[in-house]
């Protein structure tokens, strides 16, 4: 039987301090203050750096998850090369980060495509999609990581999609409506995707299919609204699946009527800002079946130009606009007189860097980093 010697290379760089001078448990404390994207970067350092960092027990560790902040994923296309790319904005800093670029085929409809995030776990999903050349519908599902900073393929949706709405309830990612393999129908029927399992499973289908306008997560519930274009020109449809019950029901007619612009969930409130005249913001009231506008100061309306993409965390609401500036709202409720209590909101604009003036931003996503 012969004894394979260890290789005296391999033992002087398993015993490679990862700083010197230091105990290797403050060490990886202090790797693991590394703002996003720089984790994955630094792997170049040193044999040791790379080790630990890609070290799943390093990358998925407790401290890890603590240490994550909220990071503005933004999906965008460049008007005249007709790319798709993402970047990732800090909001603290305002400072972007470009993405790796995503495994898809050429070319694609950019709004083809639907995107979820499970945020606390730091997964970015992008689902679906249609080819431009032959318009065809596209089964395809892609995962990022910003653990790892990387892209990958996973299983295939059962059916192929377009133009459709997904969400996540409960660390799972729905999809549901949209255009099937013929461009003309819509597709009534609901998938879930277990990223543990990496697997997809047929739900209750729709009542009815529904081409991409909107949808919304609040709590347990998706929201997925047919919408209305401006000016209003027909009642729209609307239907809210349960995730705890698994069910269908048709959405209220309040909150259908009143949906008029992109959504955007802060805790569990739903708000839009509306499509037309200065686009406001309304937020919904359940227990009345109506929307009020939000009181404050005004939205950007006259810099910030469509389309928009917006997602919210932590109070406040990030409208990335045409060239990637972007409106930051600020949402508190103020007690007013006779205890009534009233949501305002006021805004700021940050400007994104002048060579993103020719992106087009289609989707974003508020993901821990």
């Amino acid at each position: 039987m012969m004894i394979k010697k260890a290789n005296p290379q391999e033992e002087t760089q398993n015993s490679e301090p990862l700083i010197p001078g230091l105990p290797d448990e403050i060490s990886e404390h202090c790797l693991l203050h590394l703002p996003y994207p720089y984790r994955t970067l630094v792997r170049s350092v040193s044999s040791s750096w790379n080790r630990a960092i890609t070290d799943p027990t390093f990358l998925f560790s407790k401290k890890t998850l603590s240490l994550s902040l909220p990071y503005i994923f933004v999906f965008a296309f460049h008007r005249s090369a007709a790319q798709l790319q993402w970047q990732a904005l800090d909001p603290r800093s305002g400072r972007w980060f470009i993405l790796p670029p995503m495994p898809c085929v050429h070319p694609v409809c950019p709004a083809g495509f639907a995107c979820a995030s499970l945020p606390q776990q730091g997964s970015l999903f992008v689902l679906g999609g249609m080819r431009s050349d032959t318009e065809t519908s596209l089964p395809t599902a892609l995962t990022y990581r910003t653990s790892t900073n990387r892209w990958s393929v996973a299983t295939p949706m059962q059916n192929p999609r377009s133009f459709f709405n997904a969400g996540s309830i409960g660390g799972k990612i729905f999809v549901a409506g949209g255009s099937g393999t013929d461009d003309m129908d819509s597709v009534s029927t609901v998938e879930c995707y277990d990223p543990a399992k990496d697997t997809w499973m047929s739900v209750a289908n729709m009542r009815f299919g529904l081409a991409k306008y909107d949808a919304a997560v609040v709590g347990n519930k998706m929201y997925v609204t047919e919408g209305w274009t401006w000016p209003f020109s027909f009642s729209p449809r609307g239907g809210v699946y349960d995730g705890e019950k698994g069910t269908w029901e048709e959405m209220s007619i309040g909150m259908r009527e009143g949906w008029t612009g992109i959504s955007v969930v802060l805790g569990d409130r739903l708000f839009v800002i509306t499509e037309h005249g200065s686009c406001r913001l309304k937020v919904y009231m359940d227990e009345m079946d109506t929307w009020e506008y939000v009181d404050g100061g005004e939205f950007p309306s006259e810099t910030l130009k469509r389309p928009f993409a917006v997602c919210g965390v932590e109070g406040k609401i990030y409208v990335v606009c045409s060239g990637l500036d972007v409106g930051v709202g600020s949402v508190y409720e103020r007690e007013e007189r006779g205890g009534e209590r009233k949501v305002r909101v006021e805004w700021e604009l940050v400007r994104a860097p002048k060579a993103f003036n020719d992106l087009i931003p289609s989707n974003s996503q508020v993901i821990y980093a």
